[in-house]
C-alpha cells in the first residue's frame, strides 16, 4: 500500500459548474502507478465546491447553475455577511450544500468513474480566481 498527497491548482473560471476531470488528471501522473485504490479530492476554499455529475451534456451544468442561483439568491435581505459583494454569502451557502470533497475509486491507473460521470468545480463567485485542491491517493 502506498500514499500520495499532492496539491494542484485549477485555472480561474467564471461562476458556474465546470467539468475539471481532465485538468485534475493532467496534474496527477502518480495515479498511473495505482492499480486499485481511492483518490480523495479536497478543495481549499469556502466559496467553491466539488461534485460528481454528468460529463457529456453541458446543459446539465447550466441547469445546475440556474437551480442553485434560484435556491440561494443574491441580495437576500437577511444576509449580514455582504462585505465582499452580493455573490459572497450565497457562495458560502452553496459550498456547504455541495461539499468540499469527492472520493473517487481508482482502477488500473485511472479514475474508475461511471460512463457519464465527471468531476465538477462548482465556482460560486463571479470571479473566484484559481482554486487549490489537495489530492490524497491511497492504493497499491
Amino acid at each position: 500500500m502506498s500514499w500520495v498527497q499532492k496539491e494542484i491548482r485549477l485555472g480561474a473560471r467564471s461562476r458556474g459548474f465546470h467539468l475539471v476531470t481532465s485538468e485534475i488528471l493532467q496534474q496527477l501522473p502518480e495515479l498511473r502507478e495505482i492499480h486499485v485504490g481511492l483518490a480523495h479530492i479536497f478543495i481549499q476554499h469556502t466559496s467553491a465546491s466539488l461534485a460528481l455529475n454528468e460529463n457529456a451534456d453541458p446543459t446539465v451544468r447550466q441547469d445546475m447553475e440556474r437551480h442553485f442561483n434560484k435556491l440561494v439568491p443574491e441580495n437576500a435581505p437577511y444576509f449580514v455577511h455582504t462585505y465582499e459583494g452580493p455573490d459572497d454569502m450565497p457562495a458560502h451557502i452553496k459550498a456547504v450544500l455541495l461539499g468540499s470533497s469527492v472520493t473517487v475509486p481508482v482502477k488500473d491507473g485511472r479514475f474508475h468513474l461511471g460512463t457519464w460521470q465527471g468531476i465538477y468545480l462548482c465556482e460560486h463567485r463571479n470571479r473566484g480566481g484559481s482554486r487549490r485542491l489537495v489530492v490524497t491517493i491511497h492504493g497499491e
